[in-house]
């Protein structure tokens, strides 16, 4: 059986219901974590599956809410025999085994080992028996690369975008595909009072408008901002006037099976 399960899905304003952006896959036996803030491990663990399963960590880009859990994962798990693989650009993997190493976490006391494997675009990368992925740039930052899921066993396609606006290679290459996860950080009024967010994020409008015309079999929202008051609602009403697709609007801890 493969799932996703949702760790997170707000933006990088943590609420008392929703947590920085970040979700398991869990392919068999094999745990992919994508993204990595703070409490992965209890929070995996509230979900009763078992961290030390996770054999890759996919990081989007180096922005805090996306990475700054990193350490305290391999710390929670220093004791534990593993070999965790690391996947991200250049400059994310660069970044993070810096990161690791100002903690001391790459010191020969560590039992858990971290194999850093810089992705190059395009690249295609196998996590498990079933599982392959490859990435792309997207422009919210020079890190910033969007995930491609191939799930084999059961003929199935996925897109994670990471933090995005709008982009028009990630919708081609989302072209029917049976998931997409997308960047939808608040509804578009915001981006019209901030017009600055457009260049770093999507609206639920234009989130909608695009999906449909790629012919997005599923679409998956997340990163809900939490500086700004809006209700969950007024996401959904903006991407169904204009997609007519399957919507699944998560929530933290939320399990969807693929």
């Amino acid at each position: 059986m493969s799932a996703l399960y949702f760790l997170g899905t707000g933006g990088s304003v943590a609420t008392v219901k929703r947590d920085n952006t970040s979700f398991l896959m869990k392919v068999g036996r094999t745990l992919i974590l994508v993204d990595c803030p703070g409490s992965v491990v209890q929070k995996i663990k509230k979900l009763d599956l078992n961290p030390s399963q996770v054999s890759s960590i996919l990081i989007t880009h180096i922005h805090p809410d996306h990475v700054y859990g990193l350490p305290s994962f391999v710390h929670s798990l220093m004791l534990e025999e593993l070999l965790v693989r690391l996947y991200g650009s250049e400059e994310t993997i660069d970044f993070c085994r810096k990161l690791l190493d100002l903690f001391l976490l790459l010191e020969r006391e560590m039992k858990i080992r971290i194999d850093f494997i810089p992705l190059k675009p395009g690249e295609k990368v196998k996590l498990a028996d079933s599982l392959e992925i490859n990435a792309f740039k997207v422009p919210h930052s020079s890190s910033s690369l969007a995930f491609h899921f191939f799930l084999r066993e059961k003929g199935k396609e996925l897109i994670y975008s990471g933090d995005t606006p709008v982009h028009s290679f990630l919708f081609q290459q989302a072209e029917d595909k049976d998931y997409l996860i997308h960047d939808c950080s608040a509804p578009s009024r915001f981006f019209i009072e901030y017009p600055s967010l457009s260049s770093m994020h999507t609206h639920s409008l234009e989130l909608g408008k695009f999906s449909q015309k790629a012919r997005i079999k599923c679409l998956i929202p997340c990163h809900f901002f939490g500086e700004l008051e809006y209700p969950l609602s007024e996401i959904e009403e903006e991407i169904k006037k204009n997609y007519d697709g399957r919507l699944i609007i998560p929530e933290d801890f939320e399990k969807i099976t693929l």
